[in-house]
């Protein structure tokens, strides 16, 4: 699948950060649009491994459909130039607010 020879692309983000995969790369790793990818940064470098799930993966059906359902959602935060790390320490201050509530309502 992959070959260990080195390639090099010079590629350019867009305004939200998103970059193309070069084609070449896509199917020599074989990645689709079924693909996950798990991107490390790591000493200054972004790593991108393709992830494959099996189809008949462990795990929730309601999970599953609920990130597809929210999928435009993401993409309009993404349009907006807001990053993952905002948006989920957006949540993460959200959650922490209506736990504060719920136990200031039990006491």
């Amino acid at each position: 699948m992959a070959s260990t020879v080195s390639k090099t692309k010079l590629v350019r983000p867009l305004r939200g950060g998103q970059v193309t995969i070069p084609a070449e790369f896509r199917r020599s790793l074989g990645i689709d649009q079924d693909t996950m990818l798990c991107i490390t940064l790591a000493d200054g470098e972004l790593i991108v491994r393709p992830i494959k799930f099996n189809q008949k993966a462990e795990g929730s059906q309601w999970l599953r459909e609920l990130y597809e359902y929210f999928a435009p959602v993401r993409e309009e935060i993404r349009a907006m130039g807001i990053s993952e790390e905002e948006l989920y320490a957006d949540i993460d201050a959200a959650i922490a607010e209506v736990r504060a509530e719920r136990r200031a309502s039990q006491r």
